[in-house]
């Protein structure tokens, strides 16, 4: 096996661990890290490319956006309500301190998340 294709078994392998505990754990994102599982299996081996789209994890989290490219409505308000939950902790415990210009960044990246998922992302009924 070459290299690249070992470097790709193993980041997806991470992705793929990371994905899962953040199905459990509201603090880590599942959605991205499952999108990278995707990318570094299909680039490293068939196999695991295929096993990883035949599991209730991907079917549950990824399949409606990759094949429609969309997402229920459950799913966006989950995504939305967490990012909205975790930024707005960490903007009060930066603001409460003084440190601004954090909390500018993350207001950023927050405007940007909702603009990405209200504007871009297409509702499943």
């Amino acid at each position: 096996m070459k290299t690249k294709k070992v470097i790709f078994v193993v980041l997806g392998c991470i992705c793929l661990g990371l994905g899962t505990v953040g199905v459990f754990l509201p603090i880590l994102p599942t959605t991205p890290f499952y999108l990278l599982t995707v990318f570094f299996f299909a680039n490293s081996s068939q196999k695991l490319h295929d096993w990883f789209l035949s599991t209730e994890l991907y079917k549950k989290h990824l399949q409606s956006y990759v094949e429609k490219k969309g997402m229920l409505m459950k799913t966006k308000v989950s995504i939305i309500t967490t990012v909205t939950l975790l930024m707005g902790f960490g903007f009060f415990i930066m603001a409460r301190k003084g440190i601004w210009i954090p909390c500018i960044i993350l207001v950023v990246v927050w405007t940007l998340h909702m603009v990405y998922f209200l504007l871009f992302v297409k509702t499943i009924r």
